[in-house]
């Protein structure tokens, strides 16, 4: 065993385990538990079983995808801003400033390959498991058997075949299954091209439906779409390696990833795409049908009235004296002070009398101390008329 099936050893036993257990549910609804169709789809239990598994990752890729959309007018500006600066600090300033707003806004571009390299090892470990499955068959495994993959087991998945090529075979080594050979290769092909085909499907579906006009401009924009053509060219010419068993098991898993993200872009668009525009268009047409007027949301704009003059500030003291009194107290107020007036016009020397108590119907004012040119206490006022005091 080589230091690389030692390493994924445990994850080996994990896979065959899962293999195994759907085989017998197979085997137990009548299937042939040597035939390709049994063995087939114990590989896809395996994707499902895989996928549950990593729908929370899938969840997170779908926010980290979120995240890089709302910060893509904040990175324009940081691009703007060094634009044509090629210096180190300038560099080493917009990586900063670049990594500062990741942080921010809780998202990397890194995110979105999460359910990718969270599938490597399941990947590697499956293609291990297939690869050693004439080892195991013919007893010359460095182990009696792989986990639960006995070896009676091993053989029939060898004998296992799907049209004719056995799970195992690989178009590179197809010369050694004699009359098979033609249909490993003619299977191989098309499982290529359906595997490079629905990860082409799959990275245009997140990038042109569910990305706002906004997201799809930029130096970023142009490497999601640079990797949008390159990884299917990647799996087309390295799937001529891998065994039909783990052609099938990518095939698989990016149905599921089609299938997957097709519900989440359909329910929860992002923000501004054409995904988010064709549910509003779903949700006006359906409400038309029920006879309900959908509006759009608007702001809502407090509308005040308009004098035709600038109302000044007021200060403390003046406001004050504007608040209203009680209706007796103005009343009272009043007569004093027209009684006081008449006292005062009647004076020959100008002075203010003091009203008799009951001529205006209020009390008498309080007797007070005159002081400078009215005298002492006795005095009289300057006109002669006796001080009331």
């Amino acid at each position: 065993m080589s230091w690389f099936d030692g390493l994924l050893y445990p994850i080996m036993v994990a896979v065959a385990w899962i293999m195994v257990q759907f085989h017998s549910l197979f085997d137990f609804l009548g299937l042939d538990p040597a035939g390709g169709l049994a063995w087939g789809l114990s590989i896809v239990g395996l994707v499902i079983v895989m996928r549950i598994i990593l729908i929370p990752l899938f969840f997170k890729q779908i926010k980290a995808s979120r995240g890089m959309q709302l910060l893509a007018p904040d990175m324009k500006k940081i691009q703007a801003k060094y634009k044509g600066k090629t210096d180190p600090a300038s560099r080493e300033a917009m990586s900063r400033e670049t990594m500062e707003l990741y942080r921010k806004h809780g998202t990397n571009p890194f995110s979105s390959c999460l359910p990718i390299l969270a599938q490597s090892p399941i990947f590697f470990a499956l293609f291990r498991v297939l690869n050693s499955l004439p080892a195991l068959a013919s007893g010359d495994y460095v182990r009696d058997n792989l986990g639960p993959l006995t070896q009676d087991l091993a053989s029939q998945a060898e004998q296992a075949s799907i049209f004719g090529a056995p799970l195992s075979a690989t178009f590179m080594n197809a010369a050694e299954f004699g009359d098979a050979a033609v249909h490993v290769r003619i299977v191989t092909i098309l499982l290529v091209v359906a595997m490079s085909a629905t990860t082409f499907l799959t990275q245009r579906q997140l990038t042109m439906k569910n990305m706002p006009p906004a997201a799809l401009e930029g130096p970023m924009a142009q490497q999601q779409k640079m990797l949008m053509y390159v990884f299917p060219l990647i799996f087309a010419f390295s799937g001529v390696n891998f065994p039909i068993g783990v052609l099938l098991y990518w095939t698989t898993t990016n149905l599921w990833s089609m299938g997957q993200q097709f519900y989440t872009i359909r329910r929860m668009p992002a923000p501004g795409s054409q995904a988010e525009k064709a549910l509003k268009a779903r949700q006006a047409k359906k409400a038309a049908h029920k006879g309900i007027t959908i509006e759009e949301d608007r702001p809502t704009i407090e509308e005040r009235p308009v004098s035709g003059q600038r109302q000044q500030p007021v200060g403390k003291a003046r406001a004050k004296k504007q608040q209203p009194r009680p209706a007796g107290s103005a009343t009272a107020t009043t007569s004093a002070g027209a009684a006081a007036s008449s006292a005062a016009e009647e004076s020959p020397s100008g002075s203010t009398a003091s009203p008799e108590p009951g001529a205006t119907g209020g009390p008498a004012p309080a007797k007070k101390k005159r002081n400078g040119t009215g005298g002492g206490k006795g005095g009289s006022t300057p006109g002669g008329t006796p001080d009331a005091g």
